[in-house]
């Protein structure tokens, strides 16, 4: 890649995150989001390719959450094949009078948050809430997950999964919203995203 368009991805990337920043959607207090996400085994599943990958698919996955922020990559490794991560709340993670005293922010694939006072318990925090890498299925879900703002409500479907390149690359998803830190992000195969609210 040359330098000129090198430049150029990153004023594009600078750009948007500019717009995506302005564009906070409120919902006001109160939980939006009872239900944590569902996950279901898969007690026989085959690999199937999806562009330059291998896709292994680990676990039914469905949710509805709150998004509390979202960051586009496009220059790792991983953008090739998940070019958005979205940091998602449920239950006590989806009421914004708590969201409002936590500082929430992404960067280099991790979801960090920051508190002064607790305005519930950590541990809340850590599982009420996770970092997920999205692998659109396919070109409609690409175009909705670029819809997706910060303080929606959104939904989505599809599987957990293990990613593998032919160079020996390997990424593979969490497997539990009980876990914190270094492996501790879900990484999903969207196979349906709508968003919910507003």
């Amino acid at each position: 890649m040359s330098l000129r368009n090198l430049v150029f991805l990153i004023l594009i990337a600078v750009f948007v995150w500019q717009c995506r920043a302005a564009e906070v959607v409120s919902l006001g207090p109160g939980i939006k989001v009872t239900a944590s996400p569902l996950q279901t085994s898969i007690k026989a599943t085959e690999k199937f390719e999806h562009g330059d990958y291998l896709i292994t698919p680990l676990a039914e996955f469905t949710l509805t959450a709150k998004v509390l922020s979202r960051e586009d990559y496009f220059l790792d490794r991983e953008s090739d094949l998940s070019p958005t991560d979205l940091a998602l709340g449920w239950q006590q993670m989806s009421d914004e009078a708590v969201l409002e005293q936590i500082e929430i922010r992404q960067s280099g694939r991790w979801y960090r948050w920051s508190v002064q006072d607790f305005p519930i318990p950590r541990r809340q925090i850590e599982t009420q809430s996770a970092n997920m890498h999205m692998v659109p299925a396919n070109e409609e879900v690409a175009t909705m997950l670029d819809m997706v703002q910060p303080g929606q409500i959104i939904s989505l479907e599809g599987q957990l999964i293990l990613a593998e390149g032919y160079d020996g690359w390997r990424w593979q998803s969490s497997l539990t919203r009980e876990d914190t830190g270094a492996r501790a992000c879900e990484l999903v195969f969207v196979t349906a995203l709508s968003i919910v609210s507003p």
